[in-house]
């Protein structure tokens, strides 16, 4: 009996079998393979820095001869116990009086701004974090506090702020910029910490700052602000140590020179040192 041979069906299965799957890889691995983004949600940049100084009225006094207004200030009984220094209309120094039991004058906390601060601190309850729960501030915005690493004072205190319409920040856009002022942005801010590496490892795997190149103890934060933070040795002390980024240096130093604020130029940038030891850097960038 001779076999007829059926070159029809049979021919064409190796065939099948090698299109099906690039088929299925073409069109439906996308879907198959697609992983949730857990990615940090962005943060518009640095808020404010806040500052706890000796005596308020005469901090206030120092900043508003750099050519900054204060936007306006909170007070118990009518007196004055912070004070909110305008840089731009997103961005602040806070400057909080001392009480009599305070034991440590200089940088008191860093606060950034949010895009979507529900979904930072859903973020990073999913990763294990513990930040409080989403509160309104006396100014009208929203805000949550995280623990941070170790600083030469104390364990850091991280702030996250959302500016809603009606807060006395979002009522006061457009005014108090001074044009004198000696910068328009703050850039970045210094971080002296106990254990440098471990706060770094804290802010890049924890937090999702992202390293810069040839400098590995500076970072930019989630988001394209560009702004960033710099991790210092414990040996830095406790002031702190903010960069501004002024559009006009020859400015800013002729206005300095006119107050009778003493400017330290090296470079490209030039150094201001407020009452309180806090220490000002600013940059044309």
């Amino acid at each position: 009996m001779i076999r007829q041979h059926r070159s029809g069906p049979r021919s064409v299965r190796p065939l099948i079998r090698l299109v099906i799957p690039a088929l299925v890889s073409i069109f439906l691995a996308p879907l198959i393979y697609a992983q949730p983004d857990t990615k940090t949600p962005p943060f518009n940049g640095i808020a404010h820095v806040a500052l706890r100084v000796k005596n308020l009225a005469s901090s206030v006094d120092f900043y508003e001869k750099l050519g900054f207004e204060q936007a306006f200030d909170l007070r118990k009984e009518n007196i004055p116990y912070e004070s909110f220094i305008k840089i731009n209309d997103t961005q602040f120094i806070e400057l909080h009086a001392a009480a009599p039991t305070d034991t440590s004058i200089g940088f008191l906390s860093l606060c950034f701004e949010g895009a979507d601060l529900e979904a930072i601190h859903t973020d990073y309850l999913n990763h294990g974090l513990t930040p409080t729960d989403i509160l309104k501030t006396a100014a009208g915005n929203l805000r949550f506090i995280m623990g941070g690493p170790t600083q030469p004072s104390g364990p850091q205190i991280i702030e996250y702020t959302q500016y809603l319409p009606g807060s006395l920040h979002r009522e006061d856009e457009g005014k108090h910029l001074g044009p004198d002022r000696i910068a328009e942005k703050l850039v970045a801010v210094s971080l002296p910490m106990t254990d440098p590496a471990s706060a770094r490892d804290f802010y890049i795997n924890q937090l999702n700052f992202k390293p810069i190149a040839n400098d590995p103890m500076s970072m930019h934060m989630p988001g394209e602000s560009g702004q960033e933070i710099e991790i210092l040795p414990a040996t830095a002390g406790t002031h702190a140590r903010i960069t501004l980024e002024s559009s006009n240096l020859g400015k800013a130093a002729r206005h300095l020179h006119k107050e009778g604020i003493f400017a330290v130029k090296n470079g490209a940038t030039l150094t201001v040192i407020d009452p309180d030891g806090n220490v000002l850097l600013l940059e044309t960038r």
